[in-house]
């Protein structure tokens, strides 16, 4: 076990897009548990874009940040030192260690992890919050039919793979949106959609409607803004759309203007607002089907590593850029 325990902190609120000036950086002595609490060793940092709103002390979430305070986030960890009855020594558990080596819990709200049944870094991706957000989101809100028309943005990282690939189990036609031409050809070859199409490329409204010459029935909202727009103009009678994220507006300091909404009115279309955490009570639902997906080769997902805790201011403002492939990681610790 290290001497001391690395730490990124929240240094200021970011104005627009972060930067890495925004964390600061710091090691203290490694906490001691107490009676009630364990002590775990960080493997996996989860970087999410929510952190950013977390950034700017949204009331949509929990938590509070000051300067000084170590980043929120969720993490893969290994117990090296247990005071609770119920978490021993060398367990593996998803536990909200935030951005450092070394945490404290008192295990409310933490997993154990079996890393037999899947790779640990899974938990924080395909088998965790953003797997069950997905998940919970496309089986629950979306309710594609087998024949219609599934469309799912930011479909490569981890929420649009998942979503995307529940829905093409459930027998739709799925078609994404990425970013890049490179997505787009590992959304088609390795998650088996029947199209992608680059919001990058061209007119994007245009080429939803040469992708989806039926229209739209069901749609999955990762992003917000103009491909939600652009969505609107291509939808099918009775169709659903699904707000799960709106990346686009996170790192605005004032909301955009939202779309022309007429289409939603003749299309006779429903829009759900999801928040993950309303399905918490079907994370192993998720994770017994989707891990079994993956033993069977049925599922396939990516992830996108930055190798030490120092990366991980960078690799996040990379993640709020689009720079990600994948579900974005950071590898603190050994396995």
């Amino acid at each position: 076990m290290a001497e001391r325990n690395q730490r990124i902190t929240f240094a200021r609120s970011p104005r627009g897009l972060p930067v890495p000036e925004d964390f600061g950086a710091d090691e203290t002595s490694i906490p001691s548990p107490a009676d009630g609490q364990f002590l775990s060793r960080t493997i996996y940092l989860s970087l999410d874009p929510y952190y950013r709103n977390v950034m700017k002390n949204s009331q949509i979430y929990a938590d509070r940040l000051h300067p000084g305070d170590v980043m929120v986030g969720e993490t893969v960890a290994q117990i090296v030192e247990s005071k609770h009855p119920q978490f021993a020594a060398g367990e593996y558990v998803a536990v909200r260690n935030g951005w450092q080596q070394y945490g404290l819990s008192s295990g409310q709200g933490v997993r154990k992890l079996d890393p037999a049944s899947a790779p640990l870094g899974a938990a924080l991706g395909v088998l965790g919050m953003p797997g069950l957000t997905g998940y919970a989101g496309t089986v629950y809100l979306g309710r594609p039919l087998p024949g219609q028309t599934f469309v799912v943005s930011a479909c490569t990282g981890p929420v649009g793979t998942t979503a995307g690939q529940v829905a093409r189990h459930m027998g739709a036609r799925v078609v994404g949106i990425a970013g890049s031409a490179a997505k787009c050809e590992y959304a088609v070859k390795e998650l088996g959609f029947a199209a992608c199409v680059n919001y990058k490329d061209g007119d994007l409204t245009a080429a939803l409607k040469q992708a989806c010459p039926d229209g739209i029935d069901v749609y999955f909202d990762n992003v917000g803004g103009d491909t939600l727009t652009a969505v609107t103009r291509n939808l099918a009678l009775g169709a659903r759309i699904v707000l799960c994220g709106m990346i686009e507006a996170y790192s605005m300091d004032t909301p955009p203007p939202g779309p022309w909404l007429g289409p939603i009115v003749g299309a006779r279309a429903t829009m759900s607002g999801l928040v993950v955490y309303d399905h918490m009570n079907r994370m192993p639902e998720m994770v017994k089907l989707i891990s079994g997906w993956i033993r069977d080769g049925q599922f396939r997902y990516r992830e996108d590593v930055s190798e030490g805790l120092a990366k991980a201011p960078e690799a996040f403002c990379a993640l709020m850029r689009g720079g990600n492939f994948g579900k974005a990681l950071v590898r603190v610790g050994a396995e």
